[in-house]
């Protein structure tokens, strides 16, 4: 099986910061921040990823971006996002080509990616769920002798090899859409991916269900460049500790989810 791991890249925050050279060319901004572009917050994602980022119109939308707002408007900043696939936000390739300033992408921290990319403090917490339209499949052993969709390069394709049944046949899609397009027609009989966007699906497609959760403990962070954006690093997680104490947070988490966050 061909393990990948992901990651996402989420950047933002009072960036009253000078970033470390690189190689490729920057603009320093007012406030002191290295950008690709002047006057631009840069920021990679990976579509579809519903709620958290998917095309609406022409515009990109969601969780993740409501954030990137936030961190953009705070900085005096317009935002820009460019579309790329997730092997080369995980990998780190995005960022150190010049692509984008930050990514954002609903990516798990897992030490395996912070090999490649530097993470912000966690700002979502999440698990892996599984997505059928047979609500007798509760389980991964239920699945025995059957077909389970993961998509490449995520913690729950990793989970799926781990736990999954021997008999059971795992197939790969690039991502969220084909996953979930997969088990609607028929062509697998559940997926696992992250629980967000699959009570999100559920919700919004009859004859769906998520009928498991498994709980991995899974946090979400936004990330930079490996070793070289210190000072942008701890202006996210400064903005990422000021939305979440002034309510910011629960009112973006409400617009995007139904309901305001769990309170730990």
């Amino acid at each position: 099986m061909n393990t990948r791991r992901m990651t996402s890249i989420l950047a933002g925050g009072a960036l009253a910061l000078t970033a470390s050279a690189c190689a490729t060319e920057t603009t320093t901004s007012e406030s002191g921040a290295n950008l690709i572009s002047e006057g631009t917050l840069t920021v990679c994602t990976s579509l579809p990823y519903e709620p958290f980022e998917f095309r609406q119109g022409n515009e990109v939308v969601g969780f993740d971006m409501a954030m990137m707002d936030a961190i953009a408007e705070a900085n005096g900043l317009e935002k820009s996002v460019e579309v790329t696939g997730f092997d080369g936000i995980q990998s780190g390739q995005a960022l150190n080509s010049g692509l984008c300033d930050v990514a954002a992408a609903g990516m798990t921290i897992t030490d395996a990616r912070a090999e490649a990319i530097d993470f912000s403090d966690p700002y979502f917490n999440a698990t892996q769920a599984l997505l059928t339209t047979d609500e007798s499949i509760t389980s991964l052993e239920d699945l025995s002798g059957m077909s389970l969709g993961v998509m490449t390069g995520t913690t729950g394709e990793i989970y799926a090899e781990e736990n999954a049944p021997e008999d059971v046949e795992i197939r790969s899609f690039e991502d969220l859409g084909l996953q979930t397009q997969a088990v609607s027609n028929g062509q697998v009989d559940a997926i696992i991916q992250d629980n967000g966007p699959l009570l999100d699906y559920a919700n919004k497609n009859e004859g769906t269900f998520v009928t498991a959760e498994f709980e991995t403990g899974e946090e979400y962070g936004f990330a930079v460049r490996k070793d070289g954006n210190d000072e942008l690093l701890a202006s996210i997680n400064e903005v990422i500790a000021t939305v979440q104490e002034d309510g910011t947070y629960d009112e973006i988490y409400t617009e995007w989810f139904g309901q305001a966050p769990e309170s730990e």
